[in-house]
């Protein structure tokens, strides 16, 4: 029991500083790009952080839910992956919370600085009150974020599999676990 208390501890303590590097990167990746650029880019960068989020969130879902069965056939068959996808799965709970909670939520932290950033930008060049602007911001950010989560839920639920596969061989390219 001692010993799957330190594990989880160490978890705990690893997903923490992770989390705080990843923020740290994100943050900066978001300053340097809001930094002076135009609306539309500013847009773009939203986007693609609500985008990274749902992603994440996809990948989370589908990883806890997908079906060992196949993940296993692949393995023994030698698939470019599943051996990745064999680890990802039986270490669902960490990478669900990676995903989901990790860089999701610092998307979803990032993409609401970003969007403020954005609403001051516009009313400071359309002349506009800045709590109209903010609020209509804010609020497309959270539906954006709550609506594109809802939807790769969804998604994730019905295509673990395919979802597990696709991150498991992308992850391959970067990891190649150690044979026993």
């Amino acid at each position: 029991m001692a010993k799957k208390k330190t594990n989880n501890t160490k978890w705990i303590i690893k997903i923490t500083v992770l989390a705080f590097i990843i923020s740290l990167i994100f943050s900066l990746i978001s300053e340097l790009a809001l930094n002076n650029v135009g609306i539309i880019i500013g847009v773009i960068v939203l986007f693609i952080f609500i985008l990274i989020g749902v992603v994440f969130d996809m990948i989370g879902v589908a990883v806890t839910v997908c079906d060992e069965k196949p993940i296993h056939s692949m393995n023994s068959r030698k698939l470019k992956g599943a051996n990745v996808a064999v680890i990802l799965k039986k270490n669902s709970a960490k990478v669900s919370s990676f995903c989901n909670d990790v860089v999701g939520d610092i998307c979803g932290i990032i993409s609401g600085s970003a969007g403020i950033v954005i609403a001051t930008t516009i009313s400071i060049k359309l002349n506009v009150n800045p709590l109209y602007v903010n609020l209509i911001v804010t609020g497309l950010v959270a539906a954006l974020t709550i609506g594109g989560k809802a939807m790769g839920k969804d998604i994730a639920i019905k295509k673990s599999n395919n979802i597990m596969n696709i991150f498991s061989k992308f992850i391959s390219y970067f990891y190649t676990p150690k044979n026993k």
